[in-house]
């Protein structure tokens, strides 16, 4: 028929071939399954590997496009595909979005940590917002001027132990004090033994090397040193805190995570996500602990800093 337009014959005179609906959605799925499953055995070439591990939590964000896409393409197949990386996100990080399963219990024992950030215009408000909270340890990390933060602690904290940029002021009587070697050169790490109402407990506040896209060699070298640290720690009840700059879900983190328990996983509600401060998307700020029982956890939004605070409770 003149003007019709017609489709040109293949080879053999066969139509042209279809491709299932939604093929490439499909396969984007399991790749996105696959990349939850495995996300650390990826190299960790020029820190890549970490970063993955740091931001796995939020690989589930690319699931709904991936559905919405397979209904566009009314595909079935596409669709099937798609519940895979749904499934397995679920089932790695849904149980951290349960209600708590800490023990019921007083709370005998309230900490918190905040990184006060170097360049804070007024770390008074920071530590302000923090005490607010009534804890009974208070850990900082980048304390750049202690004068201007003292006023906003009071009486209420009338002990104290600090090395280089970090303290712990704290309402009960510290027995020791002393600096933990995390090896970055210069000392970032202490330790100290608190007379709190149950017993004795160390304390550890701490900073770790910065880690950056490219260089996560310092960060993981100061994470295996806190980690011997620790290991050789008599103290039967432990706390640590502070800005590790290590997810949890870092594979950087496993030697701390097999000697630690951790306060928000186990007595806390969501990811605890504590940076960037006005939109966390990772959480390089915890409160690790033996030999107590923890009866609650959270995430504390402070003025000024850039972090935001952890905090914990333990019976």
């Amino acid at each position: 028929m003149i003007g019709s337009v017609m489709e040109e014959p293949t080879a053999g005179g066969a139509s042209p071939a279809r491709h299932p609906r939604g093929r490439v959605v499909a396969v984007l799925a399991v790749l996105l399954a696959a990349v939850l499953l495995g996300h650390r055995l990826v190299p960790n070439v020029h820190g890549f590997g970490s970063l993955l591990d740091s931001v796995a939590p939020l690989l589930g964000l690319g699931v709904p496009p991936l559905a919405l896409a397979a209904l566009l393409r009314r595909s079935r197949t596409a669709l099937l595909a798609v519940l895979l990386p749904a499934v397995v996100w679920a089932a790695q990080h849904g149980p951290a979005w349960l209600p708590p399963g800490a023990e019921a219990g007083e709370t005998e024992l309230r900490v918190a940590s905040q990184n006060l950030r170097v360049d804070n215009p007024d770390p008074a408000a920071t530590v302000s917002a923090l005490a607010g909270a009534q804890p009974d340890l208070i850990a900082l990390q980048e304390v750049a001027d202690e004068e201007r933060i003292a006023p906003a602690l009071g009486r209420r904290y009338p002990h104290r132990a600090a090395v280089s940029t970090v303290a712990l002021y704290s309402r009960y009587p510290i027995r020791t004090e002393a600096g933990v070697d995390t090896g970055l050169g210069w000392t970032r790490a202490l330790r100290a033994v608190v007379a709190a109402p149950g017993g004795d407990v160390a304390v550890y506040v701490v900073h770790l090397g910065s880690a950056r896209a490219g260089h996560t060699a310092t960060r993981d070298g100061t994470v295996a040193a806190l980690a011997g640290a620790v290991r050789a720690d008599p103290a039967g009840r432990l706390v640590v805190l502070g800005d590790l700059n290590t997810a949890s879900t870092d594979r950087s983190f496993l030697p701390l995570s097999h000697l630690l328990h951790d306060a928000q996983a186990d007595a806390g509600q969501g990811f605890g996500f504590t940076w960037p401060a006005e939109l966390p998307l990772t959480r390089p700020d915890h409160v690790l602990y033996r030999g107590l029982t923890p009866t609650t956890a959270g995430v504390l939004h402070t003025p000024d800093s850039d972090h935001r605070a952890v905090t914990a409770g333990f019976r």
